[in-house]
């Protein structure tokens, strides 16, 4: 067993990369000058306008931390209270928006594309043109790649949007070739492809069928995730596309050292089904993805130091502070057991190795 290590420091700095803050995103209402003429009418004529995009249950206490909540307000839809309570507070030189948004789980191609379009300028238009310090990451719907290319094509001329984001639960296993025209076209810009924990719903969330309560949906997250990892590694998506990493956000990190374990030993037993994977498992994750670190799913800082030795690659953890999401209390932003150099990484080095876009666009 490792000795104790040390709490790292509660606040960062000098300065942070955030690498996860979540604007609230409003209802359709206020995205209706975003999108055209057509999808206007679509939304009134129908009267559903009005159609709220709030993806964690509004009144469930992770939404938002207790202090940062204002009532009547949508969390984390005010950019003044993002500067105070997280940018300012926090000392953070840069942050990525990563929206949640109804339309990754719209049923329908077209109208999931407009509102992820929509959503996009919006950012933009509210967030990244009043605010230096913001980035943000490309909304596409999976329900529709070849759409999710044309979004991703219109955008990244623009340096300020930084990554493509995806729920972690979509249609089909991430690693069939349905999606590889995504995976593509964010290789080819250099953007890596973020996978937030999240479901479009086209599936239970557990392998067992529909959980009762919104508990079960958040803690299922985890095997998700493990699943969406192998499905990633074992379809080869690292062989086609060697240079593209993967940002898993709030994935949690306990459940990755056993993963790691797991893969490698079935690996070696079963590698001639896939030889298209020549790499250990470990390698291939460790080289090409990486973890935001709110929320460290850990008891005490010796479990976080133990946890972060097993995984053996200080290159994958990035700092985040999941702003309004209520993972941490007061400025404990950085979970105890990360070293002070392990600190220093994941708030600027690792960010900056992990999205190019960054680098060019901070001077």
């Amino acid at each position: 067993m490792p000795a104790p290590t040390a709490p790292a420091p509660t606040a960062p700095a000098p300065t942070a990369i955030d690498c996860d803050i979540h604007p609230g995103v409003p209802d359709i209402k206020a995205l209706l000058p975003y999108m055209s003429d057509f999808w206007r009418h679509s939304f009134v004529d129908r009267g559903i306008d009005g159609f709220d995009m709030m993806s964690y249950p509004l009144g469930a206490p992770l939404t938002c931390r207790p202090d940062w909540r204002v009532a009547g307000e949508r969390p984390g839809s005010s950019l003044a209270q993002m500067r105070a309570q997280a940018l300012d507070k926090f000392n953070i030189s840069h942050a990525i928006c990563n929206p949640l948004t109804g339309g990754q789980v719209a049923v329908s191609e077209s109208m999931g594309a407009a509102i992820c379009s929509a959503v996009n300028d919006w950012i933009v238009d509210k967030w990244l043109n009043q605010e230096p310090r913001l980035r943000a990451s490309i909304v596409v719907p999976p329900q529709a790649p070849l759409l999710a290319v044309e979004e991703i094509e219109r955008l990244a001329p623009d340096k300020r949007f930084v990554q493509v984001l995806l729920p972690a639960a979509c249609e089909m296993m991430l690693g069939r070739s349905y999606y590889w025209p995504i995976y593509e076209a964010a290789h080819r810009h250099g953007l890596p492809i973020g996978i937030h924990a999240g479901s479009m719903y086209r599936h239970a969330p557990t392998s067992g069928g529909w959980p009762s309560h919104y508990l079960h949906d958040y803690v299922a997250n985890s095997q998700l995730f493990e699943d969406q990892l192998l499905s990633l590694v074992t379809n080869g998506i690292f062989v086609k596309f060697p240079t593209l990493k993967f940002v898993f956000i709030e994935s949690g990190v306990s459940w990755l050292p056993n993963f790691i374990w797991r893969a490698i030993k079935t690996w070696r037993g079963v590698r001639p089904e896939i030889p298209w994977v020549k790499d250990s498992p470990a390698d291939i994750i460790r080289s090409n993805i990486r973890i935001t670190t709110q929320p460290f799913d850990a008891p005490d800082a010796d479990t976080v130091a133990r946890i972060v030795e097993q995984i053996d690659c200080e290159d994958m953890f990035l700092f985040s502070s999941d702003y309004p999401h209520w993972q941490f209390e007061g400025d404990a932003i950085v979970p105890g057991g990360i070293s002070e150099s392990l600190a220093h990484r994941m708030r600027v080095q690792n960010p900056l190795a992990t999205y190019p876009r960054l680098q060019e666009t901070m001077s």
